[in-house]
């Protein structure tokens, strides 16, 4: 593991940029999924069974107050990917209307949007990443990209909350202090662990960086720099290596698992771009008085084969169900997973 295991944690050391050029280094698994009866490993005291298979490259998990849990897939509702919509459902099963858009955005890049609602359901916010790695096209073609914007549910007008984000994915609140957390997936062509991609709490109005610099302060040198705007960058507060991928992420209460601490679960669909393979697995950060502490924990591995060729799934969403079970979603495995206690 080496310096993997360096690039993490609340003080990280992270290596020397090493820029790779234009194209960065490929090394990408051949995607094998599962054969019937295989699935992950799990951390010791826990148990994993499908909770759904045969899906059609299933991303994301919403369970909803009432406990129904809503997967959506890439192949699941026609239309544009670039847009927020709502969509009205009674009773159904799957979602047949069209549709109404909330919010018009730019269609690109990144081209995943990931939304969290506030506690009183009356904003949504919503994860746009960016249109390029290091803004290679100008900054105007990131106008309204590499941020998080509020959408306020009854006026239907939104705004920055925070922004220099490269690829905010999934976003979670932490119940102690209510602050708004989300992982965030770093730029390419740096080196293996350079930058490490990073959880943080997000902060209404902060700027973290992206792209002209990284981990806080760190001039991208690739980069025509705005010297006002790194002074005021935000250093994140946990790095989870370098190109780990990681998407999905929600909230663990104290005891809702066996054996597990509270904290932020995070599901890391895995690196194509450095020598050895990182992510391809679910963690657990632990966290204590609101903060994310010491190291990471394994709750599911297996989904990469030891000779990093192969990879049966590859992890994407993670929802805690209204039963306790953790859900995570498995996109090359076209399954969701369910961790419980053994």
């Amino acid at each position: 593991m080496g310096s993997f295991a360096q690039a993490v944690g609340t003080a990280p050391a992270i290596p020397e940029a090493k820029p790779q050029g234009a194209i960065p280094m490929l090394k990408m698994p051949t995607a094998m999924g599962w054969e019937p009866g295989e699935k992950p490993a799990v951390a010791a005291g826990l148990k994993v069974t499908p909770f759904a298979l045969k899906l059609k490259h299933p991303r994301w998990a919403y369970v909803l107050p009432n406990g129904d849990v809503l997967i959506a897939e890439s192949a699941g509702i026609p239309g544009t990917p670039k847009n927020v919509r709502d969509y009205a459902m009674t009773g159904q099963t799957k979602i047949t209307a069209p549709g109404r858009t909330l919010m018009e955005m730019k269609p690109g890049g990144h081209w995943t949007r990931n939304i969290i609602a506030s506690k009183d359901g009356s904003k949504l916010y919503v994860a746009v990443g960016s249109e390029s790695n290091i803004a290679e096209n100008g900054m105007a073609a990131e106008e309204g990209r590499a941020l998080i914007f509020e959408l306020d549910l009854t006026t239907e007008k939104h705004r920055v909350f925070a922004s220099g984000l490269r690829n905010a994915v999934g976003m979670a609140w932490e119940p102690t202090n209510g602050s708004l957390w989300t992982v965030v997936n770093e730029r390419d062509g740096l080196g293996d662990e350079t930058p490490p991609d990073y959880l943080t709490s997000v902060k209404d109005g902060g700027f973290y960086g992206w792209p002209y610099s990284y981990w806080g302060q760190t001039v991208d040198d690739r980069v025509p720099q705005d010297a006002a705007l790194v002074a005021r960058a935000s250093t994140p507060d946990y790095a989870l290596g370098g190109h780990t991928a990681s998407l999905g992420l929600c909230w663990l209460p104290e005891g809702t698992l066996k054996g597990l601490p509270g904290g932020m679960v995070i599901g890391q669909h895995g690196s194509w771009n450095r020598s050895k393979l990182s992510g391809y697995k679910v963690i657990l950060v632990p966290f204590s008085n609101g903060v994310p502490t010491g190291t990471p924990i394994d709750i599911l591995t297996g989904f990469l084969a030891d000779d990093e060729k192969t990879s049966h799934g590859r992890p994407v969403g993670v929802a805690v169900a209204r039963d306790g079970a953790l859900l995570a979603v498995d996109d090359v495995g076209d399954a969701v997973w369910r961790v419980t206690a053994a």
